[in-house]
């Protein structure tokens, strides 16, 4: 069933990232830079949900093979695409750190065999391939953290609030700053999306777009956009 909630997740995580990425067309725009802080935790949440809308019962489900077909299309159709748009990047695109963050959640979801076997497997690329990803692991384990949060509450916050902030450190001119202004207002932006994902998940009633399938074309789709206005 739609949930207007996550659409709003959705909606907001993909604005807040076009903010980030007009950075490649005005570069002298600092601040959309925190802005776009906001739009990773968003989008592992809304990972996070439709993880757990599903029992845990069977992993190799119709839904749960589009689902990881489709993140896997997309990822090697955005890669070349981020390339074009930023050449000098040191990272993968955002879609290898969201496919892995996915097999983590579904390791923490389901109780089978393989699900803990793809988790694991996931949760050791994303150590070794940490500085290659964006977000590095912190990013690879957020939807998970997201997951046990919701699960548990109380202290369990805790959780994707540190991962969200320990995600934008692997930055390393944030890392090399940490008494910067801007660094603190990196982190706060990107701590400030974990209660704003909760809030707009509780909007049942907001009347709004439903993001459907285009959605995983809008990642590639805009940074083509970018980059024909003049961005990299």
């Amino acid at each position: 069933m739609r949930a207007p909630g996550l659409d709003l997740v959705k909606w907001l995580a993909m604005l807040t990232m076009v903010a980030d990425h007009l950075r490649f067309v005005w570069p002298q725009a600092d601040g959309l830079f925190v802005v776009g802080r906001v739009a990773f935790p968003l989008f592992c949440l809304a990972i996070a949900v439709n993880v757990a809308r599903n029992e845990a019962g069977p992993l190799c489900t119709r839904s749960n093979l589009r689902y990881l077909g489709l993140m896997l299309v997309f990822t090697v159709l955005s890669e070349p695409v981020y390339r074009w748009l930023d050449s000098g990047s040191l990272t993968f695109s955002i879609m290898p750190t969201l496919v892995l963050g996915l097999l983590v959640a579904w390791g923490v979801h389901y109780q089978q065999g393989l699900a803990r076997l793809l988790g694991l497997a996931a949760l050791i690329s994303g150590w070794l391939a940490n500085d290659r990803l964006m977000y590095g692991l912190p990013g690879v384990l957020l939807p998970a953290g997201w997951l046990l949060a919701r699960r548990h509450g109380g202290a369990g916050w805790l959780v994707p609030c540190l991962l969200a902030m320990a995600g934008n450190l692997t930055n390393g001119w944030l890392r090399e700053h940490l008494l910067a202004p801007f660094t603190w207002l990196v982190l706060s932006a990107a701590l400030f999306a974990i209660p704003l994902g909760v809030a707009l998940l509780r909007c049942t009633k907001a009347e709004i777009p439903a993001v459907g399938r285009w959605g995983y074309a809008f990642y590639p789709g805009h940074l083509v956009l970018i980059k024909l206005m003049g961005g990299g």
